[in-house]
């Protein structure tokens, strides 16, 4: 198993930024997949979820109406596009496959994730 997370950087505040997520040595199509960040000193926080075919998601209320999930699965990509982004929003976002591939949510068991992309907002 292999994820492999991109597209991070340094934004100004309410910038957008869009992070990519390529998955491979599994089967994409049968995991609900999710993305996590944790910000220096935190601990990780479950940021939003997304279905096997893409067509429903769950967003954390911390991020809900800046940030969006989307997959694509003939490319075994997933992405998170983060608009208005905050101060706040600065941590290495990484992205993830649960134990149990139907999950979501905070507290999901997660046995897999990449490297990370550090995303930084400031001025």
């Amino acid at each position: 198993v292999r994820l492999v997370e991109s597209g991070g950087g340094l934004v100004q505040p309410e910038g957008s930024l869009r992070l990519s997520c390529a998955a491979s040595g599994f089967t994409f199509t049968n995991y609900v997949m999710t993305w996590v960040r944790q910000a220096p000193g935190k601990g990780p926080e479950w940021v939003g979820s997304i279905n096997y075919g893409g067509t429903t998601s769950w967003i954390a209320d911390s991020v809900k109406g800046r940030f969006t999930i989307s997959r694509d699965n003939a490319k075994n990509t997933l992405y998170l596009q983060m608009n208005s982004l905050k101060p706040e929003d600065t941590a290495q976002y990484y992205c993830a496959r649960p134990v149990l591939r139907w999950t979501w949510g905070p507290g999901t068991d997660l046995d897999y994730r990449g490297q990370g992309t550090q995303v930084t907002v400031s001025s």
